[in-house]
């Protein structure tokens, strides 16, 4: 059995722990080379740029990718249980497929290994949303996001795994708890954190999650990769244009920026989001109050905040401190968390089979729902006073999480108050975001001094600002550049 004070062993970037990896003995076979005109280039292979562009120029095949990929996972996700299905069969098949391809070359993804959250369809895979209550047989077609994915040269590893019904700011299942890969007596967080564990630990580049009160910013903190959530429909959501409410968007996990700014253009179709030039000179706001009155920031966290802004203005833009407008936000939230979930409960293939928690959630939402509270003037006048925060300011910076992460724990067996609290007190700051539908990211921005787990800074801005958030963030890593994989 795995102990919990175990931390994981030191290991390189993307390169498998063994020195005979495809990956490396292909990098070696091009610096020999090197002196020969035809040879390409090494090529940096620790990013999804970089294993894309070796690909392009034929330095390694997408089989090799693929198959370096899956040595990755065998060997490290035992301890951090970041995926519930790995592909290695259909991985393999698919990446001599895609080699086949007279455009590969073109590919933005070319030959790049990707993990999926397990919450929208992957042809032939059964949808588990992290629990068997939940399961659906395997899908007949690709959701919209995962076809893009794959169009662009990417090839589907595994899927990951997530708390059921993505309700939770933890990842965790009957089956195994999800770790950081930084500490791994530490929750990966969640929903999306079996994907951020997964890039937090070099076991795949890039990942795809989705953010309906933070899923996709918390774990990308927990974990110390880059985690985009793009404004309300920019990329294709889970079921429809109103997925939770219009709440959730798919999005991004990478361990740069420039990965991350890649793979949103391929989800978006927008290739121009890739371009990373130098932005304008910004008006930034650096807002580090907690949204409540009982929540407590960890100095860290505001320091992480405070670290982003001053290297922002060290770059040229204009800071200044103001709060945010948080007024009926907390009540909003609370209304539409529980109400989402009772909505959509109404799907779930095998209700009897809920966690306890889960079924508590969805029946405060069924008296939330008949209770005529939900209005949307709520959320217009929180965007109004949100839009006049933005006529002074570009951007705002505020401290992604208030603290570490929970303690990586069975979550699902405890009671749900247990588990509300728990969220709300690590991870206040997310989900106004959702709520507005507008974008926001989170990057890394050091290390906690007593635990060890990442801390990070949420960057977010008015909708039509994903390119905005991804420049500035760029400027910042290029200053301040972080460790891309847990040590």
């Amino acid at each position: 059995m795995y102990d919990e004070g175990t931390t994981l062993a030191a290991h390189g970037t993307i390169s498998a722990t063994t020195a005979e990896s495809t990956e490396e003995a292909t990098v070696a076979r091009t610096t020999t080379d090197s002196d020969t005109p035809d040879t390409p280039p090494p090529v940096d292979t620790t990013t999804a740029a970089g294993i894309a562009a070796a690909v392009q120029n034929g330095s390694l095949s997408p089989e090799e990718t693929v198959v370096a990929a899956l040595d990755r996972i065998r060997a490290r996700d035992r301890k951090l249980n970041a995926f519930s299905r790995v592909r290695e069969d259909a991985a393999r098949a698919e990446a001599r497929e895609l080699a086949g391809r007279a455009d590969l070359d073109m590919l933005p993804l070319a030959g790049v290994p990707i993990a999926v959250k397990n919450n929208i369809g992957v042809a032939g895979e059964a949808t588990l949303a992290g629990s068997e209550a939940t399961a659906t047989t395997g899908a007949a077609v690709d959701h919209p996001v995962v076809e893009r994915l794959r169009a662009a040269g990417a090839v589907v590893v595994g899927l990951t795994a997530m708390p059921e019904f993505g309700l939770w700011g933890v990842t965790d299942q009957p089956g195994g708890i999800t770790r950081s890969p930084w500490n791994a007596r530490y929750s990966a967080g969640g929903s999306s954190g079996g994907s951020a564990a997964a890039v937090g630990s070099g076991m795949v580049t890039i990942a795809h999650g989705n953010d309906g009160l933070g899923s996709v910013r918390i774990p990308a903190a927990c974990c110390g990769v880059v985690g985009l959530k793009p404004g309300r429909a920019l990329v294709p959501s889970e079921v429809g244009v109103d997925s939770w409410g219009g709440m959730t968007e798919n999005g991004v996990l990478a361990t740069t920026v420039a990965d991350a700014a890649l793979m949103l253009s391929v989800l978006a179709d927008r290739s121009a989001l890739a371009d990373l030039e130098t932005p304008p000179t910004l008006r930034i706001g650096l807002a580090t109050g907690a949204p409540m009155s009982l929540i407590r920031v960890d100095s860290a966290w505001t320091a992480a905040a405070d670290k982003a802004a001053a290297t922002a203005s060290q770059a040229g833009h204009i800071l200044g401190v103001s709060e945010l407008p948080y007024q009926g936000v907390s009540f909003a939230l609370a209304l539409r968390w529980l109400a989402n979930a009772a909505r959509e409960a109404a799907a779930v293939p095998n209700p009897e089979r809920l966690q306890r928690r889960t079924r508590m959630h969805i029946a405060l939402g069924r008296v939330v729902l008949k209770s005529g509270l939900l209005r949307t003037s709520q959320v217009d006048r929180i965007e109004a006073r949100l839009l006049d925060y933005f006529e002074r300011y570009d951007v705002v910076i505020t401290p992604t999480l208030a603290t570490v992460p929970p303690r990586a724990r069975r979550w699902h067996s405890r009671p749900w108050l247990t588990n509300v609290l728990a969220n709300v007190k690590f991870s206040p700051f997310t989900p106004l975001w959702n709520l507005v539908g507008w974008p926001a990211l989170s990057i890394p921005m050091g290390v906690h001094p007593r635990t060890g787990t990442p801390v990070a800074a949420q960057l977010a801005g008015p909708p039509g600002s994903e390119s905005t958030l991804l420049r500035l963030a760029a400027q910042i890593e290029a200053a301040h550049p972080w460790q891309r994989i847990a040590p």
